[in-house]
């Protein structure tokens, strides 16, 4: 094989994002919000190496009310969806539902976490932290599909996926998505999304930091707030909502 046909040991991603692999053991996405507290540049993605698991993190700076910013969440979901979607066989579908969960061939496959400086929607966070957590690998391979509403990229056809690859085309997906999000405003985001969205128009029941949730899914508002349908009443449930608790300073 030549050096040309290497694959690549680390990543690389576009200017102005930098990389910090965690060794094993450590959450990146604990650790980037960490090293957002401690005030990092805005573009460092944390990641581990990956073996069953993919997980890594993205550090944002926002110049925005909360609420106005939180939509960033939604870019690197959008983001991962275009990344794998690029780099998985053409028949791989891949969607996305509201509270960050993403689904590969209508199972679930992973998730996206949001954690930030503030929970208050009208002040300027220091920080917002985007994670990613992806199942590569069945947890025991000599008996895959045993839980068949959940799955991993080996088990979707997946397997020659590279993850450093992914990790480089999540970022990239998603700094084109944000730029976009400045540059346009929301609106191509928000059709974008809405062609991934799971359960739109549908009777959904759901908890949120210990709350539970039921009505019919209606949409998002500007800020992709959950406009939540409950008998004559439509409620909006902002982004913020989605916040990881613990990671607040």
């Amino acid at each position: 094989m030549s050096d040309l046909e290497l694959k690549p040991t680390e990543p690389h991603f576009p200017p102005l994002f930098s990389g910090l692999e965690v060794s094993a053991g450590i959450d990146p996405f604990t650790k980037a919000c960490a090293e957002a507290a401690l005030g990092c540049d805005a573009g460092l993605v944390v990641y581990a190496p990956a073996a069953t698991d993919m997980k890594a993190a993205i550090v944002f700076a926002p110049e925005q009310p909360l609420d106005e910013a939180m939509p960033v969440f939604k870019a690197c979901g959008v983001g991962f969806q275009n990344a794998l979607g690029a780099l998985a066989p053409p028949e791989v579908g891949v969607h996305l539902s509201w509270d960050g969960q993403i689904y590969v061939n209508g199972a679930r496959c992973g998730q996206l976490s949001v954690a930030a400086s503030t929970s208050d929607g009208t002040a300027e966070p220091d920080w917002i932290v985007v994670g990613l957590t992806l199942p590569v690998m069945p947890p025991d391979p000599d008996t895959p599909g045993l839980t068949p509403e959940d799955t991993c990229l080996f088990e979707e056809g997946c397997a020659e996926v590279d993850t450093i690859h992914l990790l480089e085309a999540w970022v990239r997906h998603t700094l084109v998505w944000i730029s976009r999000l400045e540059s346009e405003g929301p609106r191509a985001l928000h059709t974008e999304w809405r062609g991934l969205a799971r359960s739109v128009g549908e009777d959904v029941d759901f908890t949120l930091g210990g709350t539970g949730y039921k009505g019919t899914f209606m949409g998002v508002d500007e800020h992709f707030g959950m406009l939540l349908r409950q008998g004559e009443d439509t409620h909006v449930l902002p982004l913020r909502k989605l916040l990881e608790k613990g990671n607040e300073r």
